[in-house]
């Protein structure tokens, strides 16, 4: 495969997929979450959504800026890190904005949140959670840190750490 030509544009190199050999175009094996991402912006930008043009073009930089930080294409687990980061960057201001006494900027920022969680994968149910932590702590795993560090990787880029540790805990106390 040989490597894209420079267009003197970041925004023309695929974000994730592969080159066909020898024609440079982009051939991508199903839309990755970056490329779904690239075309919600464009038909935000064509419907004129000013707020979620702002908030798209946003999380698109922090993928690109991650992607060019790699030096490397980034893996959908990798894509869904930048998502989940920018979603407890938003929740963190909300509850600042909320102690400050501003509702109306929490309520933007929840609003941000929610649009960022439409492109991540749905959340696996905590009856499911639950089931895997119950696992764990039959297997032996007595403790909150080995628990975790059994029941993360399987539930990683799919659900919050708090969720995980929460229902760890209740677990735990319940034995």
């Amino acid at each position: 495969m040989r490597s894209q030509a420079r267009s003197g544009s970041a925004s023309s190199m695929p974000l994730s997929g592969k080159t066909a050999a020898g024609h440079g175009r982009h051939v991508p094996p199903d839309p990755s979450l970056a490329d779904t991402l690239q075309a919600a912006l464009a038909t935000s930008r064509k419907a004129q959504e000013k707020d979620r043009t702002l908030l798209l073009g946003t999380l698109l930089a922090e993928v690109k800026n991650r992607r060019i930080e790699l030096r490397r294409d980034l893996t959908e687990d990798e894509v869904i890190d930048v998502f989940r980061k920018a979603i407890k960057i938003r929740d963190d201001a909300a509850g600042q904005y909320e102690q400050g006494r501003r509702p109306e900027l929490a309520e933007k920022e929840r609003a941000e949140i929610k649009i960022i969680e439409s492109f991540l994968p749905p959340p696996p149910a905590p009856e499911e959670i639950r089931a895997v932590v119950r696992q764990v702590v039959a297997s032996g795993a007595t403790d909150l840190g080995r628990v975790m560090g059994q029941v993360m990787p399987q539930f990683k880029g799919r659900v919050d750490g708090r969720v995980i540790n929460r229902i760890v805990r209740e677990e735990l106390e319940a034995r």
